[in-house]
């Protein structure tokens, strides 16, 4: 019986973090140039991701107050990054945030 359950705590943590693959797709998708990895460009979309994985699993457990917390601080330092792109660009700013449909 405990097997069962440490089984399905550690299939619910590999849904919820990002696989490399899929690291690799954003990465290609928002980089810069070739050998770009930690533009902020990306990093505000491997937030978004994460934060809309996140955002799932705490519609389905109201009460994890930890993740909840850990959401808070993802979504802080997405806000920091966006107000960072704004304030060197204002249309590289409105088109990241059209393509990652966020901010409404």
């Amino acid at each position: 019986m405990g097997d069962c359950c440490i089984h399905f705590e550690k299939l619910e943590i590999s849904i919820m973090a990002l696989t490399q693959l899929r690291k690799q797709e954003i990465i290609s998708n928002y980089q810069v140039h070739e050998t770009d990895t930690g533009s902020a460009d990306v990093q505000v979309a491997m937030l978004t991701e994460r934060i809309n994985r996140l955002s799932e699993h705490l519609q389905a457990n109201k009460k994890d107050h930890s993740s909840r917390r850990g959401l808070l601080k993802l979504i802080g330092q997405r806000k920091r990054l966006l107000a960072y792109i704004q304030s060197e660009s204002r249309e590289k700013y409105l088109a990241l945030i059209a393509r990652l449909g966020i901010r409404g």
